[in-house]
């Protein structure tokens, strides 16, 4: 497999934390491409400090974000204009999203949360809960595992850094406040994901990213089985 020296990694590594930048909403914009100009009610799984719900609320009737971490829901609260469609609530995903009757949800999004949820379960509920004619967009991060992974990771490498020092303008800066919640590593490889997402999400798109992201669109054209 392709592999960045050690040494190299660790100066990377230190060089990351003094630039941080936020590789998740790095994909909001190509997320937001993905979705209608106006739709209804939107459930946005894993909304951490709510950037992307309230990305969404600016096209959406009303926007639901859910997280399981009950202080970074109090933040996104805080972030979060009163008068914006949008509801924050502390919540697990797939049993306990609000609103859980079959076809409630015109769009959902789940960035960088599907990795901490029991895959096969999730995506099911994701496709019980969208309603005829709905997207599903998620950004998914995956284990590390095949020749294409390791190439992709190493060819991001260095861009990550670049893409830190730009955005910081060579500055040393804090974490975003998007970034303080704590993601475990992917267990998942890609190809397990594509075959068990193409099983319950039939016509999915699944692409490998930059940035160790994957991607997956499914628009729901046919009812629930």
């Amino acid at each position: 497999m392709t592999t960045l020296p050690h040494r190299v990694i660790r100066a990377l590594d230190r060089f990351n934390a003094a630039h941080p930048w936020d590789h998740n909403a790095h994909y909001h914009r190509w997320l937001l491409r993905q979705l209608p100009r106006r739709f209804g009610l939107a459930l946005d799984v894993g909304a951490g400090s709510g950037d992307l719900a309230r990305l969404l609320a600016a096209r959406a009737d009303q926007v639901y974000g859910i997280d399981s971490d009950p202080a970074i829901i109090a933040r996104a609260r805080e972030l979060t204009s009163p008068q914006a469609p949008v509801t924050f609530t502390v919540a697990d995903a797939p049993t306990g999203i609000p609103g859980a009757s079959a076809g409630s949800y015109d769009v959902i999004t789940c960035v960088a949360t599907l990795h901490h949820l029991p895959l096969s379960d999730t995506l099911t509920a994701f496709r019980r809960l969208l309603a005829p004619g709905g997207t599903l967009v998620v950004v998914g991060l995956s284990r590390p595992q095949t020749l294409a992974d390791h190439v992709l990771g190493t060819v991001a490498a260095p861009l990550n850094a670049a893409t830190g020092w730009l955005k910081n303008r060579g500055r040393t800066s804090p974490r975003p406040v998007s970034m303080t919640a704590r993601t475990r590593p992917a267990e998942t490889g890609f190809p397990d994901i594509v075959r068990t997402a193409r099983g319950i999400l039939p016509g999915a798109r699944l692409r490998r990213r930059l940035f160790w992201r994957y991607t997956l669109v499914w628009h729901h054209t046919r009812g629930p089985r």
